[in-house]
């Protein structure tokens, strides 16, 4: 995969050309272009490298009159933020002042051509033909030659796009003007204001567009925020030094004082201390870290000083991972941007054809049909050579029929249509980061949104893939803690699941282990070792040679352990996986939001029926002893326990390598966070935390995140087929009402920040994604 930066684009039509250009590469199989985070994401043949490929697709892209350059996948998120901080802003400002100095220049001569201005030689001077006209060449030669040409560019090329619309424009109004202003006796109008009115509301549209854009990134600086940008290294007995994080490698020491954020991943080596990990992972519980524990950076310490030693390098950290997922995941569009990008390239081409119908029909035919539409009287207007005012009082016909078509021009840019489903969509992926809800791109979004099925492993999943002690029966005269204190005494040293089980339920009751001599394992059955003189064992009740008739009644899923001492049963404890605290509620939730759920487990039927049970979940849901190709299989036919066929989209939820396939084949794969990296790569959405819950915030995000994109393509839609009849004159004849092009440059410009800003309700709105326990 490839993820290059292109500079230049301005609609969907330029979304559209760019993305045909590189699919048409050799070497390019799949390629997403994203034109608020003005990125492409390619996926290449493997057999070619990127550096191989590379300057074959800069210089297509550049063919079309963009720039394209990699992204730098190892920066630190601490240059990353620094960039995009810098990033354009003192073009955006100089941008900005030069379209007021135009929009205050275009006014103040304004109102000396009407006379509201006392009479003096500057009003004199701003009311002079030649002045506009030196004030028009000026714009267009400086602040509106890089939109002439990249419209001339894509229109030479058969793209048109947005700045063909607007440079169309601007320059038919400028060298009509000029026609009018050398040759005044044919009739022509002169309306030189007219392209720096155009150029300047079209220039402050932009700057206020990349002003709302810059928004939409800010998910991206939060995360990048978690990280500190220096660190306290520890070299031998001395003071720790400050270093910078990306200095940082495998194997040193670093120093983690309270209030202080982890810089990098690293295990803890001495001290203890409760870590916050909510940023990352969205749960509110700091967890306890001590010697062996495994922070990720962007952990904030809360007590004390911790010593960690360094994992993973900044570039290579978790933050840092979860940056470039959340980039890549805003450069891959859904397929509702598709079709908006579709729509918005050849829109470009109908805009053109009715821009000449408009002017053909008032030019031959409207203005003598409607022939008060012409105000020849109109005050402060001549016949020859006179300077129109914002477009209003056209003498000719063939200067109306001019206006109308570049107010058609200018109105209908596709920008509100090609920045209604980006911009919902990056600010959507920006929140799930910030929940703990990793999506890999719109497509995952999209189909997030619409899900009708959903399918769980067991182990890991929906229980918490470890076992507790469920239940301790001592022998008569023998007490519980007795029983477990010499259970975990003699599984100190074994790390078989069971064994953390026993020495986890003696740790909760602060119990103190006991010193054990000659501790022998023996493989599958238990331990044995001398406690206090006295020989014990501890295992299946099998290997002690205790009958079934002697334990209680067996509860489902769960394993027993006998203990003895010298011969004689102190008792047996029952060890089982739990569910997870909030599968029950999870599951609940999303049946009552009308989704079938299913699992799909490769532990026995036992085990599988009693978590059905305890879940709420039906016989016909579950399905056991499966393999992963069995799965597969399942997943294929779409059916679980019924015969018929489960709705789709489906989505598989897993955490393991064996459900990497099938999370791989599912519609949507939702891999759980604490779950294998494997899983995780394999997932189309990943659930940061151990908590369930976190299916419900990515579906709440995603819904929400659809709805932002449909109302933003009612709107791009909706604009357009209002105001396209309105600039083609339809209102004229009956009303009176004409818009003219510098008020279309206007209402552009306000459609396309309309939707950013509607999409940016997603991060400022109220915060009813999910709830959490």
């Amino acid at each position: 995969m490839l993820l290059l930066e292109i500079d230049g684009m301005k609609c969907g039509g330029c979304v559209r050309a760019v993305e045909q250009k590189l699919l048409a590469q050799a070497g390019v199989r799949e390629a997403s272009v994203n034109l608020i985070s003005r990125t492409a994401w390619l996926e290449l043949d493997p057999q070619l490298t990127d550096q191989e490929l590379l300057p074959a697709l800069q210089e297509a892209v550049a063919s079309l009159g963009f720039t394209a350059s990699p992204r730098d996948q190892q920066a630190t998120p601490g240059t990353l933020r620094e960039r995009r901080q810098q990033q354009g802003w003192w073009q955006q400002w100089r941008q900005l002042v030069v379209a007021l100095g135009l929009l205050v220049v275009s006014g103040l001569g304004h109102l000396a051509l009407m006379g509201q201005l006392p009479p003096s030689p500057v009003s004199q001077g701003l009311a002079a033909q030649g002045f506009h006209a030196l004030v028009a060449t000026l714009a267009l030669a400086f602040p509106g030659r890089p939109i002439l040409v990249r419209g001339a560019v894509g229109a030479l090329r058969g793209l048109p796009s947005m700045d063909t619309l607007v440079g169309l424009g601007v320059f038919s109004a400028y060298l009509a003007s000029w026609v009018g202003f050398l040759w005044p006796q044919g009739g022509w109008p002169c309306f030189f204001n007219e392209p720096v009115m155009l150029l300047g509301f079209v220039l402050l549209g932009r700057f206020l567009e990349e002003r709302a854009r810059y928004r939409t990134g800010r998910a991206l600086e939060q995360l990048a925020a978690l990280q500190p940008d220096t660190a306290l290294l520890v070299l031998g007995e001395g003071l720790p030094r400050p270093v910078r994080v990306g200095g940082l490698r495998p194997g040193d020491r670093v120093r983690l004082l309270p209030g202080d954020r982890v810089p990098v991943d690293g295990v803890v080596l001495e001290g203890c201390s409760a870590v916050d990990g909510s940023a990352l992972t969205g749960e509110p519980l700091p967890i306890q870290a001590e010697p062996g524990t495994e922070l990720a950076a962007g952990s904030l310490n809360l007590e004390a000083q911790l010593d960690l030693e360094v994992r993973r390098s900044g570039s290579e950290s978790a933050i840092a991972r979860i940056i470039q997922l959340v980039e890549r995941a805003q450069a891959r569009k859904a397929p509702i941007q598709g079709l908006a990008d579709r729509i918005a390239g050849r829109f470009t081409l109908l805009v053109l054809g009715l821009a000449l119908a408009t002017f053909l029909f008032w030019w031959l035919w409207g203005a003598d049909q409607w022939p008060a539409v012409l105000a020849i009287d109109h005050p402060g207007h001549g016949r020859h050579g006179d300077h129109g005012v914002f477009g209003i009082g056209a003498t000719t016909a063939f200067g109306l029929g001019l206006q109308l078509a570049i107010a058609v021009l200018v109105v209908a840019c596709p920008c509100a249509l090609g920045l209604a489903t980006p911009t919902a969509i990056a600010v959507g992926i920006g929140r799930g980061a910030r929940a703990g809800v990793l999506f890999r791109g719109g497509d995952a979004m999209e189909t997030a949104a619409d899900l009708r099925t959903v399918i769980f492993d067991k182990t890991g999943t929906l229980t918490l893939g470890r076992p507790l002690v469920t239940a301790v029966h001592p022998a008569p005269g023998v007490s519980e803690e007795r029983l477990l204190q010499v259970a975990a005494s003699l599984e100190a040293g074994s790390r078989h699941p069971l064994a953390h089980a026993l020495l986890q339920e003696a740790e909760a009751r602060g119990l103190a282990l006991l010193p054990v001599e000659a501790s022998r394992a023996e493989a599958g059955a238990g331990v044995e070792a001398r406690l206090a003189g006295h020989q014990a064992r501890v295992g299946r009740p099998t290997w002690l040679g205790i009958e079934d008739a002697a334990l209680p009644p067996e509860q489902e899923g769960a394993t027993w352990l006998a203990v003895t001492l010298d011969g004689e049963l102190l008792g047996v404890v029952a060890a089982a996986d739990q569910p997870r605290e909030d599968a029950a509620s999870t599951l609940a939730a999303l049946r009552s939001e009308g989704v079938q759920l299913g699992v799909l487990s490769g532990d026995r039927e036992g085990a599988v029926r009693s978590l059905g049970v305890a879940l709420g979940l039906k016989p016909s849901e579950l399905a056991w002893s499966l393999t992963p190709e069995q799965k597969l299989e399942w997943l294929g036919s779409a059916r679980v326990g019924g015969a018929e066929p489960l709705p789709r989209p489906l989505a598989m939820v897993g955490d393991g390598i064996n459900d990497a396939p099938a999370l791989a084949a599912a519609d949507l794969g939702i891999a759980v966070g604490t779950g294998t990296q494997i899983a995780q790569d394999t997932a189309d959405l990943v659930v940061l935390g151990d908590r369930l819950e976190g299916v419900l915030r990515a579906r709440a995000i995603a819904r929400r995140t659809m709805a932002k994109v449909r109302q933003n393509l009612a709107w791009a839609f909706g604009y357009n087929l209002v105001v396209l009849p309105i600039a083609a004159g339809v209102l004229l004849p009956g009303f009176g009402v004409l818009l003219t092009p510098p008020l279309a440059a206007l209402l552009m410009a306000m459609s396309s920040i309309t939707v950013v800003v509607n999409a940016l309700l997603l991060q400022d709105g109220p915060h009813r994604l999910a709830t959490r326990s």
